[in-house]
C-alpha cells in the first residue's frame, strides 16, 4: 500500500502556521476538526516550551490520509511525526518507512508505565515503532432521544444481531421523520465486518497474512445488511454512499441515522458533530458466538525514516502522552491514555461525553477477545475494496456475487504484496 494511491487526490487542511525559526518539525495526522483543534493546541504548547522550533501541522480524513502518506513516503518526503494505525504499522515498519524507537526509551521517551500490552501492541518483530496515543475498541453511538421518540428501546450491552435488526425495523415503522433511519448500513465498514467475523469464530486474516474468511462469510454479511435495508431498518444505498469514512460524512453526523458504528475514541468527535445528545454502547452480539471486540491502540505516533528532526519528533510525541500539559490538552479524544498516571490526570477534568467513553471501555471486558494477528501488506487497500463492493451490492449486485468478488480481489491484493 505504500506505493499505492499516488494518483488519488487528498484534500489536506493546514494547522498551525510555520514560522522561520531554527528547526522545523512536520506533523501529519488524520481525524476530525475536534482532533485538529486539540492537536494544534498541544503543538503550540510544545513550541512555547521549546524555543527556536518551527512547526508545520496538517491533517485530513482517514481515506485521504493513507494515499497522501504513501505518496510522500515514495517521494522520500514524509513528515517527521506521523499518526499511525495498527493495521498499517507492520507494513510501514517492515518497508523501512518508519523507524524503531527503542533507543529513545528511558530518555526522550518516558513510557515505561504503559505496560507490556500497550508497548507490545505498538511493536513489530520485537522493536517499538509506535507510541500509543490511547486505548480504544469498537463501539456504537446512538441518538437516545430519537429512539425514545419511536418508543423502541435502543440497543444495549448484550443485544443480539437478531434483536438489533428487529429493533431497527420497529424504529423504521414508528419513525415520523423523513429520510431518517435507525442505523447506518455498516456492510462496507471493515471494523464492523471484522468484529462480526470474530463473533463467528473467524477473522479477517490469519497469522500468516492470508484471508481467514471465505466468500460465504462475506455474502452472509452482505445479506444481513440487505435484510436491514429491505425492512427500512438502515439507511438506503444512496445515503450510505455519502459516507467517505469520516465522522463528518457518516449518516449519523449528516442527520440520516440514529445509530452508527465507530471506534470508542471517535465518540467525542461524533458528539461534536451531532446536534442530538449521543449515548454509547457495544456492538450487537452473536447468539452462541465468541467475543468480537478487542482493545487496541486507537492510534500511534511514529517517526518517519525521512524525518529531519527525529529526536524532536520523539520529544513532541512524549509531550502528548507523558507531560501533564500535553495530556490535558489532548484529553481522551484519541482514546484512554495508556499511562495509568496520565489516565487519572485526564479523568479528573473530563466532561460528560469523555466520561461516557472512558466508562464504556471499562464495561467492555466481557465482550473482549484477544488482539487479532497483525494485518498483512495490502490490508488497508482491502478495506476500501470492501466499501466499494458493499455499495455495489446495495445498488443491485447479489450478496453472493459481492462475496465472491470481494474474496477474489482481496486475494489478488495479498498476492501482489
Amino acid at each position: 500500500m505504500l506505493g499505492a494511491g499516488c494518483g488519488f487526490a487528498a484534500s489536506v487542511m493546514l494547522g498551525s502556521p510555520a514560522r522561520a525559526q531554527d528547526k522545523q518539525l512536520r506533523v501529519f495526522w488524520w481525524g476530525s476538526q475536534e482532533r485538529a483543534d486539540r492537536t494544534n493546541k498541544a503543538v503550540d504548547a510544545f513550541r512555547a516550551a521549546n524555543a527556536g522550533i518551527d512547526t508545520k501541522t496538517e491533517f485530513t480524513g482517514w481515506s485521504d490520509y493513507w494515499p497522501r502518506l504513501a505518496t510522500r513516503v515514495a517521494g522520500r518526503n514524509a513528515p517527521d511525526l506521523v499518526q499511525m494505525d495498527y493495521r498499517y504499522m507492520f507494513e510501514y515498519a517492515r518497508r523501512g518507512a518508519i523507524v524503531p524507537l527503542d533507543q529513545y526509551l528511558g530518555n526522550l521517551l518516558d513510557i515505561a508505565d504503559f505496560g507490556k500490552t500497550n508497548l507490545g501492541s505498538c511493536s513489530v518483530d520485537g522493536k517499538l515503532y509506535g507510541i500509543n496515543l490511547g486505548v480504544n475498541s469498537s463501539a456504537m453511538a446512538y441518538d437516545a432521544a430519537a429512539w425514545q421518540e419511536t418508543g423502541v428501546e435502543p440497543p444495549k450491552f448484550g443485544t443480539s444481531w437478531e434483536e438489533f435488526a428487529s429493533k431497527c425495523e420497529a424504529f423504521g415503522k414508528a419513525n415520523k421523520r423523513k429520510k431518517f433511519y435507525a442505523s447506518v448500513d455498516a456492510s462496507g465498514l471493515e471494523p464492523a465486518f471484522e468484529l462480526w467475523l470474530r463473533q463467528r469464530g473467524k477473522a479477517l486474516y490469519d497469522d500468516k497474512g492470508a484471508l481467514a474468511f471465505d466468500a460465504k462469510d462475506a455474502a452472509d454479511w452482505f445479506k444481513l445488511w440487505g435484510v436491514m435495508r429491505d425492512s427500512g431498518g438502515c439507511v438506503t444505498a444512496d445515503i450510505q454512499a455519502l459516507d467517505k469514512l469520516t465522522l463528518e460524512t457518516s449518516p449519523l453526523a449528516l442527520g440520516y441515522a440514529a445509530a452508527s458504528f465507530l471506534h470508542s475514541n471517535q465518540f467525542i468527535g461524533a458528539q461534536q458533530l451531532s446536534k442530538a445528545k449521543l449515548s454509547i454502547t457495544a456492538y450487537p452480539v452473536m447468539t452462541g458466538g465468541k467475543p468480537g471486540h478487542y482493545l487496541k491502540p486507537s492510534q500511534m505516533w511514529s517517526v518517519s525514516s525521512d524525518a529531519k528532526a527525529p529526536e524532536l519528533a520523539v520529544k513532541l510525541a512524549n509531550f502528548t502522552v507523558h507531560d501533564p500539559a500535553g495530556v490535558k490538552i489532548l484529553g481522551v479524544e484519541r482514546g484512554v491514555p495508556a499511562s495509568p498516571a496520565m489516565r487519572d490526570l485526564a479523568a479528573a477534568s473530563l466532561d460528560d461525553v469523555s466520561k461516557q467513553m472512558v466508562d464504556y471501555v471499562g464495561k467492555l471486558d466481557p465482550y473482549v477477545g484477544p488482539l487479532p494477528p497483525s494485518p498483512p501488506k495490502g490490508a488497508g487497500e482491502i478495506s476500501f475494496v470492501l466499501q466499494r463492493i458493499s455499495q455495489e451490492v446495495a445498488f443491485g449486485s447479489t450478496p453472493e456475487q459481492g462475496g465472491e468478488q470481494f474474496v477474489t480481489e482481496a486475494e489478488s491484493i495479498l498476492k501482489r504484496g
